[in-house]
């Protein structure tokens, strides 16, 4: 079953997660052979369901944690459910587009993908979203990579390096594509410690050594970072395919 790491942090999770661009969502409509229903597994607080919800008459969205559905963006043709992607409580050929973002390596793949298979209609397509290390500029970026490696590079979970390879090797049910997008934004220095206090790795920290990573590196943080609100950018990658029969 997909682990629950981030029921924790699901109230900084809703704050300060960055959202997918619209143009992934538009151009996932054009794949899928109808815009009657698409499912969002692993919705967190509903960032790609939001995304789903204006191109597809209607929206299922599922988490393994009950803390980031109570968190997530409500609107009215998307219905959010408690329940693991792996033990999913569909019907069979149900859904025109699956996805999942920023979370397919969590899950159980030999029991999650059957799931996929089973209620994805043929001809319906599957995507794995996800994106890479925030990138801002060179002093940002180094600050950023010596917290990202050097402090945090053993709490990391093992399934971490399928996001740093941009799910180019994880298994996949379906012959696949890959397709790049990237996320831009204005935040400040908040924005930034906010969203790395999202970081997987930060809750192992604390939890393993009972301190704040964020918050102890935090002078550094704000040395590189200077004034001011600053242009962010976060390189996206897709990995999607086809159920053909």
């Amino acid at each position: 079953m997909a682990k629950d790491i981030f029921s924790l942090q699901s109230v900084g999770y809703a704050k300060y997660r960055p959202g997918y661009p619209h143009k992934i969502f538009e151009f996932l409509s054009t794949l899928a052979p109808s815009a009657n229903a698409a499912w969002d597994v692993g919705t967190g607080n509903g960032q790609v369901a939001v995304g789903l919800s204006a191109h597809f008459k209607e929206v299922l969205a599922t988490d393994l944690s009950g803390a980031q559905i109570e968190n997530a963006v409500r609107k009215g043709n998307i219905t959010y459910l408690v329940e693991p992607g792996e033990e999913c409580s569909f019907a069979s050929d149900r859904f025109d587009l699956i996805t999942v973002g920023q979370a397919l390596h969590w899950f159980d793949l030999d029991r999650f993908y059957p799931q996929v298979i089973r209620t994805l209609k043929a001809g319906g397509i599957f995507a794995a979203l996800g994106y890479g290390l925030i990138q801002v500029n060179p002093q940002v970026d180094q600050a950023v990579s010596i917290l990202y490696r050097e402090i945090l590079g053993a709490f990391w979970d093992p399934e971490r390096t399928h996001v740093e390879n941009h799910y180019r090797t994880i298994r996949f049910p379906f012959k696949s594509d890959m397709r790049e997008f990237s996320i831009k934004a204005n935040w400040d220095l908040e924005d930034l410690t906010g969203y790395l206090n999202t970081w997987s790795s930060v809750r192992h920290y604390i939890d393993r050594i009972g301190s704040d990573p964020v918050a102890e590196f935090k002078g550094e943080l704000r040395k590189a970072w200077g004034k001011g609100p600053k242009q962010i950018y976060f390189p996206v990658f897709m990995k999607y395919g086809k159920k053909v029969g």
